[in-house]
């Protein structure tokens, strides 16, 4: 024991047991006397501050504790303990001090007073019980289970190594954390390193490790140290940190995952503490590491087309956004290629095969294309190319070389199939500044080519754009068109050519948009058509014109036929004469005042549902009759299959026809077509008297045309009906029939 222990105990006339006992004791014990000088000092407290007791006995308390610190700041260390000993913890409180090397040491420390002599002189007995381990162990303990309670509630990957990397810098002060990755070929980027300047980040970040450093540090994660500290200061030449600490990570395999390290400003060595944090940290950093290896896997995953390997239609939009975020983004094409005649594989020859050829096409465009051209497949049989700094010359070169390398036969089931590519082809920024722009115009161009030439490429044209563009907002406009009552009819008179009576009227879809103004058909209907808003389009006008010559007829004027165009699209529903039957009941009219008008491609349809319905339809007692007769394909052999009422020839053919022999040739031959089948004909455009007078000559039954009127709204009809007597007194005359379809 020391010279002073010495004294303190003879002095006290104590017996050499009690300070052995003491002495020996596996916590630190120190006696201070009333002066606040250290008088006993056991080997325990020498290995706990790191000293020896001769060089601490006799100094003051301070020297090794700071105890002002503990007890809210009153604590003056020139004032002697025993003034205020009332303001210090009696039983165990934790403190933290530092010890010699530097190393942060938290203790339990408790203190206990004596009288002690015939002076009854105070002393202070501190017992300090080294605690460091048990606190570290348990905030790691809390890090890791912040960690993987995050981790399980998916919070973002970035955050979670945020978090970890804040609080092992709470836990080592005046250190600064950074969570490196490391891929397969030993390329390095940081995970995260919340509180490093960038320019302390210059050496790290897409600095790659050679084969021999993975090596050495798959057998010895401490070198770790060297590579990060080497690396950093190789690049950044000058730092403010002073050293660092690094231990390597490692998968289930053994593999080198990443770099846990912390950097300090101060100038003394790390303490050995630091060193067990990174170690206590690494399951945590090795599974942040592992989930975010495991979301680029599935991103990566996510972002390929699952048929053919190539970056899907999302990756792509995705790919596309940032180039056109970048303020120095230069022009590009983009070029859209269509497999040409792959739907016949699928059709004659099945998905599967199909497929294969699909997989051929992709696989020779992604070969071609090697890293030069980013390549995705946009889906079904589309495919896209971005050729960056383009311009048309080199675009035009482009194209022609993928349609070129697709010549080569492929071969399916023992058959060579020989395909070709049809390409639209637009460029950034002209054509379009949003991804969606330039995708759609590349995709008109290609629709062209397709249409055009099979196996060329086009070029987007401003023109097309606005034409596209037009459709988009009609076909928008058109769903809202029947709710808000946009539609009406237009009823047009048809005249009996003999007798100059009303025989009938064509009901006309009209549409008038609030802001569009006035659409005409030629514009909605083919757009209703493809659309698919045709169907609900045809049956409101089919309802609407049975109930209007009903209301007609209540208020004494007799309309004895209308007529309603019907869509190739409703002859493919077998409930279209159903839909038919119940109308008829609803407004009590009989069939017969009901004909539903056809085109000619209606009629050369030899499916099983078309046959069926129109056979229906003509059972039900209601007319039919054939649109446009003479202007496509029909056959005579065919137009002797269907039950027809009547035909209507088009305007075309009686345009000139008093000074075209040919065109009145052709009205003569269909008006003796129609007499021939026994059925009526119906000539529609007459605009002049002559032409009138002709048709008469000729035969023909009905009349229709703006000689007569313009299709008319239901509530000026009954207005023109008036202003021709004989007309009016016929549809007088004439009584509704009785033989409406019953109920």
């Amino acid at each position: 024991m020391s010279e002073f222990s010495d004294l303190l105990f003879s002095s006290l006339n104590t017996d050499t047991f009690y300070a052995n006992m003491l002495e020996q004791a596996t916590d630190g014990v120190m006696i201070i006397d009333d002066q606040n000088r250290i008088v006993f000092f056991n080997g325990a407290a020498e290995n706990l501050w790191g000293c020896a007791a001769s060089s601490v006995l006799g100094h003051p308390v301070d020297c090794l504790l700071p105890l002002q610190k503990y007890l809210n700041r009153q604590y003056d260390t020139k004032q002697h303990l025993s003034d205020q000993v009332d303001h210090l913890p009696r039983t165990g409180h934790e403190i933290t001090f530092t010890r010699s090397n530097g190393d942060d040491v938290i203790a339990e420390i408790s203190l206990s007073s004596a009288l002690i002599g015939i002076n009854h002189k105070r002393y202070y007995m501190i017992f300090i019980k080294d605690v460091t381990e048990v606190f570290y162990c348990r905030k790691i303990v809390t890090i890791q289970n912040d960690v993987f309670k995050a981790l399980a509630d998916h919070c973002d990957i970035q955050n979670i190594a945020n978090m970890l990397c804040h609080k092992v810098e709470q836990l080592a002060p005046g250190t600064l954390a950074i969570l490196l990755q490391i891929s397969i070929s030993g390329s390095i980027s940081i995970l995260s390193a919340p509180h490093v300047p960038d320019d302390e980040l210059l050496g790290l970040n897409h600095a790659t490790l050679s084969p021999s450093d993975i090596q050495s540090l798959g057998v010895n994660p401490l070198f770790a140290r060297q590579l990060i500290w080497d690396k950093h200061n190789t690049s950044t030449g000058s730092t403010k940190f002073q050293n660092c600490q690094a231990i390597g990570l490692y998968d289930n395999h053994k593999n080198v995952i990443g770099i846990f390290s912390i950097f300090s400003y101060k100038n003394e060595q790390i303490t050995d503490w630091s060193q067990k944090i990174l170690l206590g940290c690494s399951p945590s950093c090795v599974a942040i590491i592992e989930n975010e290896k495991n979301i680029q896997k599935r991103n990566q995953f996510n972002a390929l087309d699952s048929l053919t390997g190539l970056l899907n239609r999302t990756a792509l939009t995705t790919h596309l956004r940032q180039m056109l975020a970048q303020a120095t983004q230069t022009p590009f094409a983009i070029l859209i290629l269509d497999i040409d005649l792959l739907q016949d594989v699928n059709n004659v020859m099945g998905y599967h095969n199909g497929d294969i050829l699909l997989q051929t096409i992709a696989r020779r465009i992604a070969a071609f294309c090697h890293n030069h051209h980013l390549v995705a497949r946009l889906g079904g049989d589309d495919f896209v190319v971005i050729l960056p700094d383009a311009d048309r010359k080199k675009a035009s070169a482009l194209a022609h070389n993928l349609n070129r390398i697709t010549h080569e036969p492929i071969k399916i089931q023992g058959r060579d199939f020989i395909t070709s590519l049809s390409i639209g082809i637009s460029f950034y920024p002209s054509d379009g500044n949003t991804v969606e722009d330039i995708l759609a115009a590349s995709e008109i161009a290609m629709r062209q080519a397709k249409k055009q030439a099979r196996g060329s490429f086009r070029f987007f044209g401003k023109g097309a754009n606005s034409s596209v563009r037009e459709r988009l907002v009609i076909g928008s406009a058109l769903r809202e068109a029947l709710q808000k009552k946009q539609l009406y009819l237009a009823y047009q008179p048809q005249i009996c050519a003999l007798s100059g009576a009303l025989c009938g009227v064509e009901a006309l879809s009209r549409w008038h948009h609030p802001t569009l103004g006035v659409i005409p058909p030629s514009t909605f209907i083919p757009i209703a058509e493809e659309t698919g808003q045709i169907e609900a389009i045809g049956l409101w006008s089919l309802e609407k014109s049975c109930e209007q010559i009903t209301i007609w007829e209540q208020n004494a004027i007799y309309v004895p036929i209308v007529s309603v165009n019907m869509s190739a699209v409703h002859f493919g529903s077998l409930d279209l004469p159903e839909q038919i039957v119940c109308i008829l009941k609803k407004y009590n009219l009989a069939p017969h005042r009901l004909t539903i008008e056809i085109t000619e491609s209606v009629m050369m349809r030899q499916d099983p549902e078309t046959t069926a319905n129109l056979t229906a339809i003509r059972n039900i007692g209601v007319g039919l009759s054939m649109d446009d007769f003479g202007t496509g394909f029909s056959s005579l052999s065919r137009l002797a299959q269907i039950p027809l009422t009547e035909i209507k020839i088009d305007r075309s053919f009686i345009e000139d026809f008093e000074n075209n022999i040919s065109s009145l040739v052709v009205a003569e031959a269909a008006i003796n077509i129609g007499k021939r089948l026994g059925i009526k004909v119906v000539t529609e455009g007459v605009e002049h008297k002559e032409q009138e007078i002709k048709l008469q000559e000729l035969g023909c039954d009905i009349l229709q045309g703006y000689l007569y009127s313009k299709p008319l709204t239901a509530q000026d009809f009954p207005r023109w009906l008036a202003a021709f007597p004989s007309r009016w007194q016929h549809s007088r005359a004439h009584t509704p029939p009785t033989n409406a379809l019953k109920h």
